[in-house]
């Protein structure tokens, strides 16, 4: 079997175990595995065949890493739609009260049970329909629907 066949067989072993994992880093690996099979396929020996593997795969790592896809956002949890369901709801504020601080908070039946709302900074305190942005405790932080 020659080397570019080798190359080739262990491209594809890469692909399948990167479908079971679910990460883009594998297929970077096998990029560099794929210019490893090309550089066998032009007759390089063994040696240059690893060196080109080897700059490749680093390369498309690195240009992943240092990408958008590379490097998921960072949220609090408390924020994080995936994390908290609530997240973008929207809830029916009544009447808002001030309290300590000139804060604006409210009490709203949500889900069943009362929940303080408090507004967001920079939301605007009137009476209509709000959407939750973060959950503190038993406190929903809420902005302005537009």
């Amino acid at each position: 079997m020659s080397d570019w066949m080798i190359w080739s067989i262990a491209v594809v072993a890469v692909v399948i175990l990167e479908i079971f994992t679910g990460t883009f880093y594998l297929l970077m690996i096998a990029i560099g595995l794929a210019a490893a099979a090309g550089a066998a396929w032009f007759g390089t020996g063994v040696t240059i065949q690893l060196i080109v593997g080897a700059v490749v795969g680093a390369t498309a790592t690195l240009a992943l890493h240092l990408s958008r896809f590379g490097t998921p956002e960072k949220t609090a949890a408390s924020r994080d739609p995936n994390a908290i369901l609530d997240i973008g709801k929207t809830v029916n504020v009544n009447e808002w009260d001030e309290k300590d601080g000139g804060k604006r908070v409210a009490r709203v039946m949500y889900r069943g049970a009362m929940w303080d709302v408090e507004l967001e900074p920079g939301a605007e305190s009137k009476p209509g329909v709000f959407i939750i942005q973060e959950i503190r405790g038993s406190r929903l932080i809420v902005k302005n629907a537009v």
